[in-house]
């Protein structure tokens, strides 16, 4: 006689039958449709954020305060990058409502533990990384913070998931 071990035997179910998720991918897939919900609402008011944050930029420069050769060097930088982002605005949001769209998908798909749902999560994570490093090249890195965020934070996650990918059977 062999022994085989079906996909049903790696997992734990609940008294009513189904499927117990494990706590580390329902924690990691929580945090992704907050995540989401958090992403879309930063997307839809991108226009508006960028230009309130042009015109604080204006006034900055106007204000009559003392700013240092850096000071303003960064602010020019950041003007700069901004502008281009304004130009570029529609593919931005595009690339970024279909990313997020994709990783809601795979992170619901992965609640119900199919493996397919970590693929799609990881294209959602990496399109717009890519996307927006094709429409707009080096000038969305102005700083350590858009390097974590636009990058390190998915990065993460994506590396968060793949410790889980054991846990998707189906």
């Amino acid at each position: 006689m062999t022994d085989t071990i079906t996909t049903t035997d790696k997992l734990e179910f609940s008294e009513d039958g189904k499927a117990i998720i494990p706590s580390g991918l329902k924690v990691l897939t929580i945090l992704t449709f907050v995540g989401c919900g958090i992403g879309i609402l930063f997307t839809l008011l991108m226009p508006v954020l960028y230009k309130f944050l042009l015109e604080m930029m204006d006034k900055a420069k106007t204000s009559g305060a003392e700013l240092t050769a850096k000071q303003l060097e960064d602010m020019e930088k950041g003007k700069a990058g901004m502008e281009l982002m304004q130009a570029n605005m529609v593919p931005l949001i595009a690339v970024s409502i279909i990313g997020i769209a994709l990783c809601l998908a795979g992170a619901i798909m992965m609640r119900k533990l199919k493996k397919d749902g970590y693929w799609i999560y990881v294209g959602g994570e990496l399109m717009p990384v890519i996307g927006s490093f094709i429409i707009l090249g080096t000038a969305q890195f102005t700083g350590v913070t858009s390097i974590i965020m636009g990058v390190g934070l998915p990065l993460l996650f994506v590396v968060l998931y793949t410790l889980q990918r054991k846990h998707l059977v189906r």
